[in-house]
């Protein structure tokens, strides 16, 4: 039997894809079995098409009546028919327009047209399977989302580096992203996912910051390492500063360099207010791949979507496309937004009004749905537990040394009440001697 990957690798081969692809990534390839011969009879077979596992009757997909009335405005084959392994065709193209008109800097021919994967999470897990061999390092922010180590770690067994993004200072630690860059670039290849705005800090770069980050990773290009960035841009958009960058940093990178090349982790999830329907885009650019490049790049993504899910909710991309369409979208979305300022002027204010806290230190944020306290000399977790049995107030622990408040999930008129609480219960909760 012939390995179709080889077909996949040959054309990759000489670029910095090729070089960054895993074991697993190399294997990778898409069939020519169902989903491809289905796909040519769908556009061939106008008397009978025996090719897919699905029930139709007179030409059109059968569709218990509970369903068809949930979806109303939903044909049949926009809510049950199987989506192409890659997704629905125009729900792609619809993203790339967006990405285009939301990073005016870009331009279409530098990046591929993005894959529909289920969540942001599956595509960081693709992302993962497809460019992560055992012990191969990935930098992330300390502090990070904590799925990262599940992804990268205990799925495919790669050394995840915390590199501490944020120190003393209002902003990134520029000095420490450096040096752990510079130490992997000795190696010849450096593995780095940028999350902006960050979870859990709340923190996107500034456009100086995000210009000293692209003269970081292109000293490493040009000193011979491959590069892989790794954009995770699951809170893009969500921006409350005005020296805030309002482009992805995938575009800097996107045809900055041939050694580079970035991954692009994004979709309507937390953009769009549409958090369940489980719905992510993967894209991919560097300065050297062209057209032929970027579709055996593709396959071999549609090879483990193919090999995990088999595709993504028909339904979910559908719904996507007519909520763009819809002309109550931009003034609704402009409204969440504004909504979202809001409760991130409330916490600034708040925290600005009153005396630093002898434990909590807040970490810069800016953006997104997040801020962060560093809890110095008392455990997280002590007061996680405090704050939500004492006094009915959620957040989130990590490591034991950050507490995480979602200020999207509080309403406005609650803030100044809950922030005062977390300060006065982290107070009572000091030993004697620090109290």
């Amino acid at each position: 039997m012939t390995d179709p990957s080889k077909e996949l690798n040959r054309a990759l081969e000489g670029t910095v894809v090729y070089r960054l692809l895993s074991a697993l990534g190399r294997r990778f390839y898409f069939p020519r079995g169902i989903i491809a011969q289905s796909a040519e009879a769908k556009k061939s077979a106008y008397f009978a098409n025996g090719t897919i596992g699905m029930a139709y009757k007179n030409g059109r997909p059968l569709i218990l009546s509970a369903i068809a009335d949930c979806m109303p405005t939903l044909s049949p084959e926009e809510s049950v028919v199987y989506a192409p392994t890659a997704g629905v065709e125009s729900a792609r193209s619809v993203w790339k327009d967006m990405i285009l008109q939301k990073n005016p800097s870009i331009k279409a021919e530098q990046i591929s047209l993005p894959a529909v994967v289920p969540g942001l999470t599956a595509g960081l897990s693709y992302t993962a399977d497809m460019f992560f061999n055992e012990g191969d390092r990935l930098l992330v922010s300390d502090p990070c989302w904590d799925n990262y180590g599940l992804i990268f770690h205990t799925r495919r067994g790669a050394d995840v580096r915390e590199v501490p993004f944020f120190g003393a200072g209002p902003g990134l630690n520029l000095d420490s992203i450096r040096q752990a860059v510079r130490e992997e670039a000795k190696t010849g290849v450096v593995r780095i996912l940028l999350n902006f705005p960050n979870n859990p800090s709340g923190y996107s770069p500034t456009l100086g910051e995000e210009e000293t980050l692209v003269e970081i990773l292109l000293e490493a290009a040009e000193g011979g390492a491959d590069v892989l960035v790794i954009c995770d841009d699951a809170y893009f958009g969500l921006f409350y500063e005005n020296d805030v960058s309002k482009e992805s940093p995938f575009v800097r990178f996107s045809s900055l360099h041939d050694r580079i090349l970035a991954i692009k982790v994004d979709g309507p999830i937390k953009e769009d207010y549409i958090w369940g329907f489980r719905m992510g885009f993967v894209t991919y650019a560097c300065r050297s791949l062209g057209a032929a490049h970027y579709d055996a790049l593709i396959r071999k993504l549609m090879g483990a979507i193919r090999s995990s899910v088999s595709c993504a909710n028909t339904p979910a991309q559908y719904i996507m496309l007519r909520a763009m369409e819809d002309k109550r979208t931009p003034p609704e979305k402009e409204g969440f937004l504004n909504t979202m300022k809001g409760r991130y002027r409330k916490v600034k204010n708040f925290i600005g009004a009153n005396p630093p806290h002898p434990v909590l230190k807040p970490l810069p944020f800016n953006s997104g749905y997040f801020m962060c306290f560093r809890c110095e000399g008392l455990s997280a977790e002590k007061l996680r537990q405090e704050l939500l049995i004492s006094q009915g107030i959620g957040a989130i622990s990590l490591e034991d040394r950050y507490l995480r408040i979602a200020f999207a999930g509080i309403d406005e008129d609650k803030i100044e009440v809950v922030y005062r609480t977390i300060y006065d219960t982290a107070s009572r909760l000091l030993s004697p001697e620090r109290a």
